[in-house]
Formats: C-alpha cells, structure tokens, sequence
C-alpha cells in the first residue's frame, strides 16, 4: 500500500484516494484520477495534494492498485 506522502510515488493517470478540504473533519475519501500534482515538494506529512480529472482537489491518502 502506498499512502500518497511521496511525490515519486504519484503520476497522473493513478487512482487515487484523496481527502477533500471540506472532508478533513469527517476523513471521508473520494476516489478519483489523478490529473495534475499541486505539492512541489517531495514529501509531504498529510498527503501530497492532486487535482483529479474531475477538478476536485485534495490529499492523497492512498494510491490504488493499478488495475492489470
């Protein structure tokens, strides 16, 4: 399981799961895809932040398998 705090570990095109501003109190997850990464940074504690291919922003909290 990969849980989204390195950059190296995410590339548009991943299905991801992300927690979105507005659901860091609740800790739900949306999946989604993933389109652009917003963090520059290589490593971040709460999740590299993504934008998904539906627009939605958000941090990644685990990176799914790829489907084979």
């Amino acid at each position: 399981m990969i849980n989204g705090q390195q950059r190296s570990d995410i590339r548009p095109g991943m299905r991801v799961e992300i927690i979105l501003k507005k659901d860091q109190r609740t800790g739900k997850r949306t999946v989604g895809t993933v389109k652009d990464i917003l963090t520059s940074s290589s490593f971040h504690s709460r999740g590299i932040k993504v934008r998904l291919e539906d627009g939605q922003i958000g941090r990644v909290q685990e990176v799914l398998a790829d489907e084979q």
